[in-house]
């Protein structure tokens, strides 16, 4: 009678083991579908509150910065959003649907090549329903560039601590950065061929506004999320490093 009680208690629990691991499955691929291009990322972070700048020292710097969401306008389109956040912070007056409509674009595929994400928007900004990636760095630049000529920094290629110099400045950073906020696997990359040649990208990519710092994490405004998200700090960096090291600010005006 033992032995019957202890295999059906066996039996119970193998049941729900697989039933977990199939939740969990469900969850994952529903995850992959979302996390196309701007995605959401898992592990939500309490918000920071920003503190006067001479209560605040080298140790724990936070910028008041524009949040903005890229919901539900433009489901991919994290890049002109941050960006619109980063314009804002500087003082210009521009939404991220001016930058969706101005920033270049490519398309995804054309016969049988793919879009190159350094020169352009890489297919669809607006819904998931069709296909799409992202843009780098230089599109974005140049776009910042038509509302502050001659005062956009791209630092993209420079170390991590550029970036937070520019933030204990008081100027937040835009960034691209992988949607887990840390490094990713070797097999969530592609080699896409263009018309410029292979580029190597991930669906995993996010963009976000650095806008502080302490010893241990970063603070970012993430346009899928919350203003002063608090991300654990080494991890973000090896993310943003994977991704090209891809940043770009402003120069304050001259007192």
């Amino acid at each position: 009678m033992l032995l019957q009680v202890n295999s059906s208690v066996k039996r119970e629990r193998t049941i729900k083991t697989l039933k977990e691991r199939n939740s969990l499955k469900k969850a994952m691929i529903a995850a992959v579908i979302v996390l196309a291009g701007c995605s959401d990322s898992s592990g939500a972070e309490e918000e920071a509150v920003s503190r006067p700048a001479e209560e605040q020292t080298a140790e724990q710097m936070m910028i008041d910065a524009p949040h903005i969401s890229q919901k539900p306008e433009l489901m991919r389109g994290c890049e002109v959003t941050t960006l619109a956040m980063l314009l804002q912070d500087a003082g210009v007056s521009v939404d991220k649907m001016t930058l969706s409509e101005e920033i270049k674009r490519v398309p995804f595929e054309e016969n049988g090549v793919r879009g190159n994400i350094h020169e352009g928007f890489v297919g669809n900004m607006k819904t998931m329903d069709e296909p799409g990636l992202g843009v780098y760095h230089e599109p974005v630049a140049e776009l910042a560039e038509n509302y502050l000529p001659g005062k956009i920094k791209d630092m993209t290629g420079e170390s991590f601590d550029s970036v937070l110099a520019q933030v204990e400045d008081g100027r937040p950073v835009w960034v691209i950065v992988t949607s887990t906020f840390d490094k990713l696997p070797e097999s969530e990359w592609e080699t896409w061929e263009t018309e410029s040649g292979p580029v190597k990208v991930t669906y995993s990519m996010h963009s976000v506004l650095v806008t502080g710092f302490d010893e241990q994490n970063l603070y970012v405004n993430d346009p899928l999320d919350k203003k002063n998200r608090k991300l654990p700090r080494e991890e973000f960096i090896a993310g943003w490093e994977q991704i090209g090291k891809q940043a770009i600010t402003y120069e304050k005006a001259a007192d």
